[in-house]
């Protein structure tokens, strides 16, 4: 039973087949959290949304540290969950989006997800195993949903 409920973590932790994509795993990550939000997280009243948010980063960090046991390594590259909580962050304080916003949050989001400007760099280390995987996008988030309303602005 438990090796069953460790399979089901780490196939969450990686989105199953998507976390082993060729190339840039966190890309494939956020194109999928980009892709699904019309439908798994848009529709929702921006309660709901925050819900979502918080239950995807608890389970996140709850799959993705035993996605660090199991494969044995800290941050392994095929998990890509946190990519979704930082993708729907950065979508969160906006109602329908074109598809060039959509797709303007999704480059924000790699952005600073790849650059980690402060304290996102910093937050990783804040928190133990999977919390840590979890928390930095967590930023990366709030630092595209910034630049997201900006862009919007103009």
């Amino acid at each position: 039973m438990k090796k069953m409920y460790s399979k089901i973590l780490v196939n969450a932790a990686t989105l199953g087949p998507v976390g082993y994509l060729p190339k840039a795993p966190g890309t494939w990550g956020s194109a999928a959290a980009a892709i699904t939000a019309p439908f798994c997280f848009y529709p929702f009243p921006i309660s709901i949304k925050i819900f979502i948010l918080i239950l995807l980063f608890v389970f996140g960090a709850i799959a993705s540290s035993e996605a660090e046991i199991q494969l044995g390594k800290k941050d392994p590259g095929c998990v890509i969950i946190d990519e979704v909580l930082g993708q729907w962050v950065t979508y969160l304080p906006f109602g329908l989006m074109t598809g060039s916003q959509i797709i303007a949050g999704f480059i924000f989001f790699r952005f600073f997800d790849i650059l980690k400007p402060w304290p996102i760099k910093q937050s990783e280390k804040w928190l133990k195993s999977g919390w840590g995987v979890m928390i930095d996008d967590l930023f990366a988030g709030i630092y595209a949903a910034i630049a997201l309303w900006l862009f919007r602005m103009i």
